[in-house]
C-alpha cells in the first residue's frame, strides 16, 4: 500500500505551495491528461492516466511509496475521495482542495449558488437529472460525455429554461455561453463542462436562506391544504383526505416524473410539486388547467401543464415515475400502466368500478391494493356532521420496482 496518498484538487491557478510539495514528493501521479502535463509532476514518478478511480484505486493500494492524486475542482464533492475511501481499498488520504467547479461556474455567472441544487447526469441518471431541472429554478448539473447539455435540451421539450454552459472551466479553452434550452442540442459542447440551468417561478423569499437548496420553511406545513388554498373549486376526487392518501401511496420525491391526470384544481400537482417532484399536470377542460396553472404559481412551484384528453394525450410525454389517475376509468388507468410507472393511483365511487381499475391493472402486473375510504367532516362548535365523502383507493405497485 502506498505510503501516503494525497489528492490535490486543481481550478486552473497555480498550485498552492502544500500541493506542490506533495508532487514534489510523488512517487506515482494519477489523474487526466491535463494533470500529468502540469511542470510539478516528477518526471520519474509513475503516471496514471485517470480513467476508472476504481481501477487507480487498486494501483494505488499495490505501490509502495508515495502517490498523488490530481483532480478537478474540489475532490470531496461529488469526486475521486469517496472511491478512494471506499472499504475495499483501505486507503488514508489526505485532501488539498481547489475550488469547485459548481462554485467557479456560478461565480462566472456571477450568481449565488446557495438556493440552487446540484446534480451529476451520467447516463443511467440523466432522466432523473432533469426532472430536478423541471422542478427547481435554479440546478447545477455537473454532466459528463452521452449527459451533456444537448441531451439536457432535448429532455426538457416543453419546459422553457436557460443554461449557463461553462466548458473547460480553468483552462485556457474555458467559455462561457448562455443559450436557451430548445437551442442546446444545435452545438457540438467540449468536455469537461458543467450546465446552469435557470427559469421558472421562485418563491419570493426575505433575506438570506439557511439551508442550501430550496428552503423547506416556504412552504406551509402539511402534505395537504385545504380546499380554500386553492380557490375553493374541488371535485370529489380531490378532497382532502383522499389526496393525503393518494400522496402517502405515491410518494413522490426529488428526482421523480409525476403525472397528473385530470388535474382539476391542480391541487394535488403542486402538493406532489411540494415534495420536490417534476409534474406534468393533465386535464381536458382549460379552466382547470388555468386553476392549476394559478395554484402552482402562487406557492412558486413549477408545473407543466399539457391540455388534452387522455389517453391520447399522453403518447408523447415524457417516461413518469409515480401517476396519478383522478379522471378517465380503466381506459386511462390501461394506458398509464402500458407505461409501466413505479406507482399507480386512482379512486372509484362504486365498488364495481373499482374492481375494473383493480382487475386491469393486475393483468398489467402490478400488485394491487383496495381501501375503502370515508371521510366525515365536523362541525366542531355544535360537533354536528358538516360533510361526508367515500371513495375506494386504488394502488398499484410494480413488484420489480419497489425499491
Amino acid at each position: 500500500m502506498a505510503d501516503r496518498v494525497t489528492v490535490i484538487g486543481w481550478d486552473g491557478s497555480p498550485l498552492t505551495a502544500a500541493a506542490r510539495s506533495a508532487l514534489g514528493a510523488a512517487t506515482l501521479v494519477a489523474g487526466a491528461a491535463h494533470h500529468l502535463a502540469l511542470p510539478e509532476v516528477p518526471p520519474t514518478a509513475e503516471r496514471i492516466r485517470l480513467g476508472s478511480v476504481a481501477l487507480a484505486a487498486r494501483r494505488i493500494t499495490g505501490h509502495r511509496g508515495t502517490a498523488v492524486v490530481l483532480a478537478d475542482g474540489d475532490p470531496g464533492f461529488f469526486g475521486v475521495v469517496r472511491t478512494l475511501r471506499a472499504p475495499e481499498f483501505g486507503l488514508e488520504v489526505e485532501v488539498v482542495p481547489g475550488v469547485s467547479s459548481v462554485a467557479a461556474a456560478f461565480a462566472r455567472a456571477g450568481m449565488p449558488w446557495d438556493d440552487a441544487q446540484v446534480v451529476v447526469a451520467h447516463r443511467r441518471t440523466l432522466r432523473r437529472a432533469v426532472n430536478v431541472c423541471r422542478a427547481h429554478t435554479k440546478v447545477a448539473v455537473l454532466t459528463s460525455p452521452g449527459a451533456g447539455p444537448a441531451e439536457l435540451g432535448l429532455l426538457m421539450e416543453g419546459v422553457h429554461r436557460t443554461f449557463v454552459i461553462c466548458e473547460e472551466l480553468g483552462t485556457d479553452r474555458e467559455q462561457v455561453t448562455v443559450v436557451t434550452s430548445d437551442k442546446a442540442a444545435d452545438h457540438t459542447w467540449r468536455d469537461p463542462n458543467l450546465v446552469i440551468v435557470i427559469g421558472g417561478t421562485a418563491a419570493v423569499t426575505e433575506g438570506g436562506g439557511w439551508i442550501a437548496g430550496r428552503d423547506p420553511a416556504a412552504a406551509p406545513r402539511g402534505w395537504t391544504l385545504p380546499a380554500e388554498s386553492y380557490g375553493g373549486l374541488m371535485g370529489e376526487g380531490e378532497l382532502e383526505p383522499l389526496r393525503a392518501a393518494q400522496l402517502a401511496r405515491l410518494g413522490p420525491r426529488v428526482g421523480d416524473l409525476v403525472w397528473d391526470i385530470g388535474c382539476g384544481s391542480g391541487a394535488f400537482a403542486t402538493e406532489a410539486a411540494r415534495a420536490g417532484a417534476a409534474v406534468i399536470a393533465v386535464d381536458r377542460d382549460l379552466r382547470a388547467c388555468e386553476r392549476t396553472e394559478a395554484n402552482a404559481r402562487a406557492f412558486g412551484l413549477q408545473v407543466q401543464i399539457v391540455p388534452g384528453t387522455a389517453p391520447h394525450v399522453l403518447e408523447n410525454l415524457p417516461e413518469p415515475d409515480v401517476v396519478r389517475v383522478g379522471g378517465g376509468g380503466v381506459a386511462v388507468v390501461s394506458a398509464v400502466a402500458d407505461r409501466r410507472p413505479q406507482r399507480i393511483v386512482a379512486h372509484a365511487a362504486t365498488r364495481d368500478e373499482a374492481e375494473l381499475v383493480g382487475r386491469d391493472l393486475t393483468e398489467h402486473g402490478y400488485r394491487v391494493e383496495c381501501a375503502l375510504l370515508q371521510s366525515v367532516e365536523l362541525d366542531t362548535r355544535a360537533w354536528t356532521e358538516t360533510e361526508r365523502s367515500v371513495a375506494f383507493l386504488l394502488s398499484g405497485v410494480l413488484p420489480e420496482r419497489t425499491a
